[in-house]
């Protein structure tokens, strides 16, 4: 696989420079760019030290407990987008998550790879990052767009319906796109270290399936427990 250097890694700088001088210009916000690109290389160069360490563990412990900080986070960063915030919402959006991540890691990691070792965390971690990462999006594109609807009209099944469908646009986008527009970044980095594409092809075909999956379950989870009591 091609090297890149962190000094590479300069030349995407400029068209960065460029899309932030037009939002903070547009959207008077100067620092959740810069902001959102800090921690982004911070924890990425963070992960990988301690992905090489994970790697080389079979720790159940450690994997749990590493699987758990994934999904506080993602459970926190889904409610970025919701003004009023609270401790059962947390909950809500905690569980949603964990349901809809838990349910569909058991059948990729049990069934379409059928791991002797279910907690191997050369696959467990990379690929419950995937679903917490695409289930936290879903729950968050959902959890805003239900606030709105539901503050115009206060009716729910109709809010809960117009913030499903609203949640799943991305994923269902990709599953329309995929092979046409773009090749997804999983498919993408196989081919480059040198896999068979048809190989790839089955990799991807599992990725996005999950990914359906996991988001699917997760925000309707978390729009049903929205329901108001009667």
């Amino acid at each position: 696989m091609y090297q890149i250097s962190f000094l590479d890694l300069l030349w995407i700088a400029f068209p960065l420079l460029f899309v932030y001088y037009i939002y903070q210009k547009w959207s008077d916000d100067k620092v959740t760019i810069p902001y959102a690109l800090g921690r982004m290389f911070l924890q990425l160069i963070l992960i990988g030290y301690v992905l090489t360490y994970i790697f080389e563990t079979k720790n159940f412990f450690i994997i749990i407990f590493i699987l758990t900080i994934m999904l506080v986070v993602a459970s926190v960063i889904s409610l970025r987008p919701v003004a009023k915030k609270n401790n059962k919402l947390y909950f809500i959006s905690f569980l949603s998550i964990f349901i809809g991540g838990v349910i569909t890691l058991a059948f990729v990691i049990g069934g379409v790879l059928n791991l002797e070792l279910w907690y191997e965390p050369r696959f467990l971690i990379p690929l419950a990052g995937m679903i917490f990462a695409n289930s936290m999006n879903s729950v968050s594109i959902s959890a805003e767009r239900f606030n709105v609807e539901y503050g115009r009209s206060f009716q729910y099944e109709s809010s809960r319906n117009i913030a499903y469908k609203a949640a799943l646009i991305p994923n269902i986008n990709s599953l329309f796109a995929v092979g046409l527009v773009s090749i997804p970044g999983m498919m993408t980095g196989q081919i480059l270290s040198g896999v068979s594409p048809i190989i790839a092809v089955k990799y991807q075909i599992m990725v996005m399936c999950m990914i359906l999956i996991s988001s699917g379950i997760s925000t309707a989870i978390y729009l049903k427990l929205l329901q108001p009591k009667k």
